[in-house]
């Protein structure tokens, strides 16, 4: 892919990005503003609130990715694999244009995420049992 037709597709998202933050931080304040009626209405509203937070986080990470890539594209490192060094597919970028890995290390380092994720519930699961023997004697 040539490197003007990915900084435009880049900056494409950025955009979208950015007018996607906006409005959920419009939405939240506009919801912030309504007056509260019930109690129903305040649960509903931090429920839509709690998932606006999640989407702005989201949209947060999102925005830092793609300005990375930009980064990457002006360092002339874009498109290669910072596990590997090879070449990341035109069509992995296509899909996602702010790709650091190449699909083999993507699924490696995921594979190590869920590994290390299972290793700490195992042990904050023991932990949790030894606590309630002990707190039983």
């Amino acid at each position: 892919m040539k490197k003007s037709i990915v900084k435009e597709m880049l900056l494409k998202l950025r955009e979208e990005t950015l007018r996607s933050i906006g409005e959920n931080m419009k939405m939240e304040i506009g919801h912030l503003q309504e007056a509260i009626s019930d109690i129903y209405d305040l649960a509903d509203d931090e429920r839509e609130r709690q998932f606006s937070i999640l989407l702005r986080d989201r949209d947060r990470e999102k925005l830092e990715q793609i300005d990375d890539a930009l980064e990457r594209l002006e360092e002339g490192t874009y498109g290669i694999c910072e596990e590997c060094g090879q070449k990341i597919s035109e069509g992995r970028l296509k899909i996602r244009p702010f790709a650091r890995y190449c699909v083999p290390c993507k699924s490696k380092i995921e594979k190590n995420d869920q590994y290390l994720h299972r290793q700490e519930e195992g042990i904050r699961y023991r932990s949790m049992i030894r606590d309630t023997d002990n707190g039983e004697e």
